[in-house]
This record gives C-alpha cells, sequence and structure tokens, in this order.
C-alpha cells in the first residue's frame, strides 16, 4: 500500500506565537533574538523576512539591513506550551507522530482515526483545527513520503497545503532544483555544479556508482530520492538524538590554541540548534590526540541552554577539565555537542554557568 506522508510545518512559529501574544506589532518586522550584536535570529516574521532577515542571521547583521526590527526575547517555555496543542491535535488523526522540533513533524496518515479518505482531507483538517486551537497558521505537505512532503510543505507558505501524488512524483521532481533537496548545502551544490548538475533531472543520467563515488554513501541516497523513493517510516519514538560539530586540523595544534577553535565550533553549533529549533541540556566536548586517542569531557545541567554565550561557557569548562598530562599532546580534532533535549520538560530560558 501506497503511504500517505504529511509534514506539517507551523509558520514563522516563534514570532507567530509572539505577534499573536501581542497583535499590536502585526504588519511589524519583528524578530524573535535577544537585543545584542553578539545573537543571532530565532525567528523573524514575514514583514521582517522582507528586508532579507532570517533564523540564525546575527543581530548585527539585521540591524544593518533592517534598523527598524523590533527585537523580542525568546519565551521558550510559552512555545513549548503551544508545541504540546499543536501535538493534541495530530493526536486526535494518527498516533504515527515524529517530531523535527518544536514547530514541525511528520505525520502517517496512511490510515486516520476519523477515517477521512484522503491525506489531503486529513491535512486541511488538522491545520484548521490548529488554527481554531491556537490561532496560528500551518503549511502542510502531502506525499507518498518524507522526503517529498517535506518539500511539499514548503512549497506554499506561509498558511498553504501542497500535494505530490504518486502518479505525479517524477513530474514534480524533475525540474527542482538540487539545493531544495534536504541535506544538500552549499558546498554539495557546489560540487553538483561543478559535475554540471543543476536539476534533479540531471541526476538521472549518474548511475548509482558515480554518484557515490562523487558524493560518498550521500551518493546512494541522491541515487534514490531523484527517482522519488524514499522508504524511511514515519518514527514515532526515536532514540536521543545529539546534534555536533568539528573540525579536523590540517597540522596538529597545541592544547593552548583549542579555546580559539572552540568558539568558532560553539558559534556553529548554535546556528545549527536555532535552525533545529532544539535546546538540550547537555553539553560533550570531543578531543582526539595526534596519536587518535579520543578524550570526551560531558556535563548535564537542570534546564537546556538557550545562549550561545551560555554554550561557550559550557565548553570552555569542560576543557578545564581535561587531566593535566593529556595538555601535553598535540591535537587533531576537537568537537562540541548537545543532547538530552526535554521538549516536554518546563525549564528556565537561560542557564547561568557561572
Amino acid at each position: 500500500m501506497t503511504r500517505k506522508i504529511i509534514h506539517v510545518d507551523m509558520d514563522a512559529f516563534y514570532a507567530s506565537v509572539e505577534l499573536r501574544e501581542n497583535p499590536s506589532l502585526q504588519g511589524k518586522p519583528v524578530v524573535v533574538a535577544w537585543d545584542s550584536a553578539r545573537s543571532v535570529i530565532c525567528a523573524a516574521s514575514y514583514e521582517a523576512r522582507k528586508y532579507g532577515l532570517r533564523s540564525a542571521m546575527s543581530v548585527a547583521k539585521a540591524r544593518q539591513l533592517c534598523p527598524q526590527a523590533i527585537y523580542i526575547p525568546p519565551n521558550f517555555d510559552l512555545y513549548r506550551s503551544v508545541s504540546r496543542q499543536v501535538r493534541s491535535v495530530f493526536e486526535c488523526y494518527t498516533n504515527k507522530i515524529e517530531p523535527l522540533s518544536l514547530d514541525e513533524a511528520y505525520l502517517d496518515v496512511t490510515s486516520n482515526f476519523k477515517n477521512l479518505p484522503s491525506a489531503t482531507e486529513v491535512a486541511n483538517a488538522i491545520r484548521a483545527d490548529i488554527f481554531s486551537l491556537t490561532g496560528l497558521t500551518a503549511s502542510a505537505g502531502v506525499a507518498p513520503n518524507k522526503f517529498l512532503a517535506k518539500i511539499a510543505s514548503d512549497w506554499r507558505k506561509p498558511n498553504g497545503i501542497f500535494v505530490i501524488s504518486p502518479a505525479k512524483v517524477q513530474a514534480f521532481l524533475a525540474p527542482l532544483p538540487l539545493q531544495k533537496i534536504p541535506g544538500v548545502g552549499k558546498v554539495t551544490l557546489a560540487k553538483f555544479h561543478q559535475l554540471g548538475m543543476f536539476t534533479v533531472s540531471d541526476l538521472l543520467g549518474f548511475n548509482d556508482a558515480e554518484l557515490a563515488y562523487h558524493f560518498g554513501k550521500f551518493g546512494y541516497r541522491l541515487y534514490q530520492l531523484a527517482r522519488g523513493v524514499d522508504e524511511r517510516p514515519v518514527e514515532s519514538n526515536q532514540p536521543a538524538q545529539q546534534i555536533s560539530t568539528e573540525t579536523t586540523f590540517e597540522e596538529d595544534i597545541l592544547f593552548e590554541q583549542i579555546e580559539a577553535f572552540l568558539a568558532a565550533l560553539c558559534a556553529k553549533l548554535w546556528v545549527q540548534l536555532l535552525k533545529k529549533k532544539k535546546f538540550g541540556c547537555t553539553v560533550t566536548l570531543k578531543l582526539k590526540t595526534n596519536t587518535f586517542r579520543i578524550i570526551t569531557r560531558s556535563k548535564t545541567f537542570s534546564v537546556p541552554l538557550h545562549s550561545q554565550v551560555h554554550l561557550l561557557q559550557a565548553g570552555l569548562s569542560l576543557l578545564e577539565r581535561v587531566d593535566e598530562d593529556l595538555k601535553n599532546h598535540q591535537f587533531r580534532l576537537v568537537g562540541i555537542g548537545v543532547s538530552h533535549f526535554p521538549e516536554d520538560r518546563q525549564g528556565g530560558m537561560q542557564l547561568s554557568l557561572l
């Protein structure tokens, strides 16, 4: 049986919640972020996006693009509360729910609790129920698999729905720009262009071995995606996740040099956390010596970290816990990660590590 998958994505979620709480801000460029030049944007209203503002952009740059923007500090307790309301709507239709963040989720509605005849009807009913319960709009993508549903949900934002039926999969995919494929970033896109590939139809000219040669394991997946194949099920109970970043140096560095690289890694990781809207309680530092010995140090806090500054402070505190005898080594890799994402726990907005 062909699966029926919906990807629901709330529209400018954090910003929309703030606009709902303060209607006088409607129509104005609103940014959810701490008003500091060193901060980054958590969310931007659609009015702010017209000026080029977007999530993970530095506030310093945002001020240059839109000096009149209104800054509101994030209220993650409120966002989690609204997210639970949205989840309660999903549960009225299916128990096969895979949340990706506070504001988006995959739903498998191959069969649904209300016996609606089509996934499109289910998606529209869910969007109507979300608006009735929260006053917020959501966009949805409907397709035979997760890959296509996620692309489709972005097709008619905000407050829209896009359906890719099984019969129209290839017609939809063929002209699709390669940057629309989830997981394709700037580096991969540049490599595509070097190889003369610009749309999904261009991928069809390469076999799986050729794509694997150029893109590693991702090449095999690209071969499948170009043909609209994605067998991943909607996973209701996913294992604990870690979001991390690391760098391997061309030349080994001294322990004293790690701090400078750690600051850059924390900045990069914070952008990832904002994009995924994930804020965890556990920070893990990873080091690899020039003799390939791996050293890890972790610390778990009572509430999630909601600041790049606090993430860096946590990383530096873990660096101090490295044994003295290890500090004489040279290092080839440094990494930092965050895990333990208690989305349903109540917690403070920020955590002081001092």
